[in-house]
């Protein structure tokens, strides 16, 4: 059940969990295994995004053959998933303050399940979006538009945490602003520059310095 200050929707892959460079791999030997030869960087900047449209930046068009190589290499990784230092506290952050909690993900629902294994947030979780919920994923904003639905609040009242340029431009496309983790391998500077309103090294970071962040004052 929603609480009252609003809400906060969290990503999960690279903001909450410690996936961003599990998925990287992942994509790299899929691409590999199908003659695809690209670097590593490449690969990584655009985690975050939604298969069909990574593989198009990358190849020049979707390919679901390929979408299916990334979820079986991908599995095999799976046992590596943790979630990132101060990520549960970060969010019981959140419930203690009383805004309500929406995790907004692009995985899919195999995936999720072992994202929210990993996380254990218990009845600190309000909602949870994923992409079998929307249309488009990010960098379209659908994934954050569905999670205000499921809050019940408008993006005045809402904030995403998320770790990726994709993130940011998402949730501006339905006007809500974001705070920004580096723990997707992103440097302040492009996370600054695709319209982050702060920057934080990591949830540790940000939660140490959580009552003098945005995040702070729109929970206040």
């Amino acid at each position: 059940m929603g609480r009252t200050r609003g809400a906060v929707l969290f990503d999960v892959d690279g903001t909450l969990v410690d996936s961003t460079y599990l998925h990287t791999l992942a994509w790299w030997r899929g691409l590999t295994d199908a003659g695809h030869r690209l670097a590593m960087a490449d690969v990584h900047r655009l985690i975050g995004m939604g298969s069909s449209e990574l593989l198009t930046e990358l190849i020049g068009h979707d390919d679901p053959g390929l979408s299916d190589a990334h979820s079986r290499h991908y599995q095999r990784l799976k046992g590596e998933l943790q979630a990132l230092p101060g990520a549960r506290e970060l969010v019981a952050e959140v419930a203690r303050r009383r805004g309500t909690v929406v995790l907004a993900t692009s995985a899919k629902q195999h995936d999720l399940d072992d994202l929210l294994r990993v996380l254990d947030l218990g009845d600190l979780l309000d909602h949870v979006v994923h992409s079998a919920d929307v249309e488009h994923a990010k960098p379209e904003g659908d994934i954050f538009a569905r999670a205000l639905e499921a809050a019940g609040c408008d993006a005045s009242q809402a904030m995403v945490v998320g770790d990726s340029p994709w993130d940011v431009i998402a949730a501006a496309k339905v006007g809500i602003d974001t705070v920004a983790v580096q723990t997707g391998g992103h440097g302040a500077a492009d996370l600054l520059g695709s319209g982050a309103l702060a920057v934080f090294r990591d949830p540790v970071h940000l939660l140490d310095n959580f009552a003098d962040s945005p995040l702070g004052a729109r929970l206040a």
